[in-house]
Formats: structure tokens, C-alpha cells, sequence
């Protein structure tokens, strides 16, 4: 029987970011293409319910309570990773976000407006991404290769207003993604793999209170947004799932260092 090159049987992978909305989407897709996977998140109570639910439903998985920017912490969720399933194949690097102090309002001073929680942000989501890349994609190599994929988003590549750290994280994030792939490339050949996927906008716990309101219906933000997408939609988190299986798997074996936009059409739409 010809072997199916969009599987993920026998695969260990690891997700970052895994207690969270996209997170949710990204564990199960993963687990239901036959993936083992490392459901790594802070909230302890959510991690466990994930794996054990996947678990429930034949699958492989186990929670992995860490801080993506504690150096420590990874280093003992790879640890126990490698214990409970012998390698990782990919790594998902899911954890980022925005936070209340990287958010600009319109009526703040732009020459007060708090670096500090913009700073915050912007390390959340680079160095977010690039510690467990040093941590995991070690192991990764160690196991002969396989696939890292980043989280970019279309705060990356044009101005989104109100959330500098966000926007500067995301744009390093693609940066990062071209010239560690080229070097992985340098280094491993085709064995190590590295891309982006870029999701359009979805409702998350961090972008739900600017997009939509609490009784029902958009925002004036919220609106502006289904305006620039041609679908006139939020995406639903389960419709990251094809790009992200096929990214880890060994259909996109000549593929790296590419930024893959699952957006509604929202980064191609002039708005005219």
C-alpha cells in the first residue's frame, strides 16, 4: 500500500503554545493525522485535559507545563518528551500573542506610550519562539531531521495599528524564519526544515475584547477587519489545520523558509 505523505504516523511533535485557542486546533489536527504530541503550555489544568481528552480518543500526547522564554523549563520538557516517545521529529511554536500593555489606544500620547509592555510583547514572541528552537530543534537534529514550523501573522508585514511589540515580534519572527532556514539548510541540508504559517485573524483570549464587543457584534476594529477580508469572516482555528499537517509532513519536503498565509485573502486585498 502507497505510504500517505500527508500522514504524520510515527512523528513526535512538539507545540508550543498549546493550552491556547490556535494551540487547541494545532494539538488535535496533529494528533487526528496520527502524530504524537507534546502539548506544551504554562496552565497545567488545560495541558492535562488536552492529552488526556486525545488520549481518550486513541491518540498519543502528553501535557508540558513550561515558560516558553525559561531556558530551564524547556530543557526539561524536551527531557521529558524524549522520555515518553524516544525522539521529536517537529517542533510547532505556537506561543505568543499580544497583552494589554502592548496595546497603543487611539486617544494615548504616542510619545508615552509604554515601551516597557511593548518590550514585553516583543519578547514573548521572538524570543518565545527562538528558545525552543534552540532546545528542541537540538533534538530534532540529533533524531536525523525534521520539520520546525513558526507562527507569523499579518501583523508581520503591514502596519496593524494599536500593537507595536506585536507587529515588531511577528516581523522579526519571519526574519528569524528565512535566515534559520537558509543556515539550517547550510548545515543539514534538506534533513532540518523550517517555515511559517500566518494566520489571518481569528478570536483568541488576547485579540477577542478589541475585535468584538461583550453583548454581541464587532467592534469598529472588528469591522475594519472583515472589511479587508475578501471571505467577510473571522477564520475558525480548525482551518489552520491542512497547512499546518502538510508543513510538518513530508508533502512539503522541499519546502522551507516560506511564510504560508491563511488569511481569508486578507493580505492580498488593496481594500479596493
Amino acid at each position: 500500500m502507497e505510504q500517505n505523505i500527508f500522514s504524520l504516523e510515527g512523528k513526535v511533535i512538539v507545540v508550543t503554545g498549546g493550552t491556547g485557542i490556535l494551540g487547541n486546533s494545532f494539538v488535535n489536527g496533529i494528533a487526528a493525522a496520527g502524530g504524537a504530541v507534546g502539548i506544551l503550555g504554562r496552565n497545567q489544568q488545560v495541558a492535562e485535559e488536552r492529552a488526556e481528552a486525545i488520549k481518550q480518543a486513541g491518540g498519543k500526547a502528553i501535557a508540558l507545563i513550561a515558560d516558553v522564554l525559561n531556558e530551564n523549563d524547556l530543557i526539561a520538557t524536551k527531557q521529558k518528551m524524549t522520555d515518553a516517545f524516544g525522539r521529536i521529529d517537529g517542533l510547532v511554536n505556537a506561543a505568543g500573542g499580544n497583552m494589554p500593555e502592548g496595546v497603543l489606544q487611539n486617544d494615548e500620547d504616542i510619545f508615552k506610550m509604554d515601551l516597557d509592555g511593548m518590550r514585553k510583547v516583543l519578547d514573548l514572541n521572538l524570543w518565545g519562539t527562538l528558545l525552543p528552537t534552540q532546545i528542541f530543534g537540538e533534538a530534532i537534529a540529533e533524531n536525523g531531521g525534521g520539520s520546525i514550523v513558526n507562527i507569523s501573522s499579518m501583523n508581520s508585514k503591514r502596519a496593524v495599528t494599536k500593537v507595536l511589540g506585536y507587529n515588531m515580534g511577528k516581523a522579526a519572527v519571519d526574519c528569524y524564519n528565512q535566515w534559520f532556514a537558509v543556515e539550517l539548510a547550510n548545515r543539514y541540508g534538506d534533513k532540518i526544515r523550517m517555515n511559517a504559517l500566518a494566520p489571518g485573524f481569528f478570536l483568541t483570549e488576547q485579540n477577542r475584547n478589541l475585535l468584538t464587543k461583550p453583548e454581541g457584534g464587532y467592534t469598529p476594529r472588528g469591522e475594519s477587519v472583515v472589511r479587508q477580508t475578501p471571505f467577510k469572516r473571522f477564520g475558525d482555528p480548525d482551518e489552520l489545520i491542512g497547512a499546518l499537517v502538510w508543513l510538518l509532513s513530508d508533502a512539503s519536503k522541499f519546502v522551507t523558509g516560506s511564510m504560508i498565509c491563511v488569511d481569508g485573502g486578507f493580505s492580498i486585498f488593496s481594500g479596493v
